[in-house]
């Protein structure tokens, strides 16, 4: 019996979906008669992960569950879904304490939970889920293009060699690549391999400087700190599926609902 925890990170304001989040956070629309952090919390705890933990920022008393825990991100204005994670650094400490591993999730993309069940089940301290038949989601999908993709590069051992948007060289064809979904898992030894990064990172940095593909290092993503520990020589390992999963970044996406 594995005895993970999770973190969701929801402090984003949604800007893209305006008027819909004029009033409620992104996470907290509904799709398929939930709102989308709840469809992310019910598969959490279908997997035994009662221990979840939620980063806010924007609206922040709009997300409101019993038994959670809750993080806030009062900066989630300046800085980006990184930054946002760092809220929420006690309950990574306290995985490794617990020895625990823990399971980080976007509170804007829908999963199956079978999808959190190949992620428990993988082997290795850093685990992201990639979708390898990305490309068929962004068919009539014109209002968030293929471009905007989160794609990773990996091996056929499943190890990450690159990650990131615009990150497909031809030159890599032998390598396999699919789109990170927003969904990942970190064993102690991982936490804190990243968790030390993040330190490094950031006392050699200001806020406002460069950092990977991002123009500033409170704006960085989880994907930029992933290149920048695997430029490090970190293994980072992926996990593979084939669709079962929707981000909801705009409008179209919303009205187009939950995949079949």
């Amino acid at each position: 019996m594995h005895n993970a925890k999770a973190i969701i990170i929801a402090a984003g304001s949604g800007s893209r979906l305006r008027p819909l989040t004029d009033e409620i956070p992104k996470c907290m629309l509904e799709v398929g008669r939930k709102s989308l952090i709840e469809h992310c919390i019910d598969n959490l705890q279908e997997n035994g992960i009662s221990h979840i933990s939620i980063v806010t920022g924007y609206k922040a008393e709009k997300i409101n569950f019993e038994g959670l825990y809750y993080f806030h991100n009062n900066n989630y204005l300046t800085n980006n879904v990184l930054h946002s994670l760092l809220y929420a650094r006690e309950a990574l400490e306290k995985a490794v304490k617990d020895e625990a591993p823990v399971v980080i999730s976007y509170s804007d993309i829908w999963f199956h939970s079978s999808i959190v069940k190949s992620l428990l089940q993988s082997q290795g301290d850093i685990n992201l889920v990639v979708d390898s038949q990305w490309e068929s989601a962004y068919e009539g999908r014109t209002d968030h293009p293929a471009s905007e993709a989160e794609l990773a590069v990996f091996t056929q051992e499943n190890r990450l060699c690159a990650i990131g948007k615009n990150v497909i060289n031809p030159a890599s064809s032998k390598n396999a690549i699919g789109e990170f979904i927003g969904l990942l898992m970190m064993r102690p030894a991982g936490i804190k391999r990243f968790l030390s990064h993040f330190d490094k990172v950031s006392a050699h940095l200001t806020l406002m400087s460069p950092f990977q593909k991002a123009a500033e290092w409170q704006k960085s993503y989880i994907t930029d700190i992933l290149q920048d520990m695997v430029d490090n020589q970190v293994v980072v390992n992926c996990v593979g599926i084939e669709g079962k999963w929707k981000e909801f970044d705009t409008v179209q996406d919303f009205e187009r609902g939950l995949p079949k």
